[in-house]
């Protein structure tokens, strides 16, 4: 049995749920700054948008700091499986 986060199921839960990859493989306090952001970013971006942009026009910085999340969730996965494995 191989010790250590899934990276590949850490990449699912991080790209169906922002923060979610990150609370998979034990940091949540990066996952809920992710989280944070990506709510904060949603709210600036459709405050400063007219409402003739699209959702995804409306909603893009938050989209884009969950985009950031992914494959930071992912390659932080990786890494830790790989420590987990030189300790063994």
């Amino acid at each position: 049995m191989e010790k250590g986060p899934n990276p590949y199921l850490v990449l699912a839960l991080a790209i169906v749920l922002p923060g979610a990859g990150h609370v998979a493989i034990g940091e949540p306090r990066r996952g809920l700054t992710f989280v944070l952001f990506v709510m904060l970013f949603s709210i600036l971006t459709f405050m400063t948008t007219t409402s003739d942009q699209s959702f995804i026009g409306r909603h893009a910085g938050g989209l884009f700091i969950w985009a950031l999340s992914i494959p930071d969730a992912y390659r932080r996965a990786r890494l830790a499986r790989q420590r987990l494995r030189q300790q063994i």
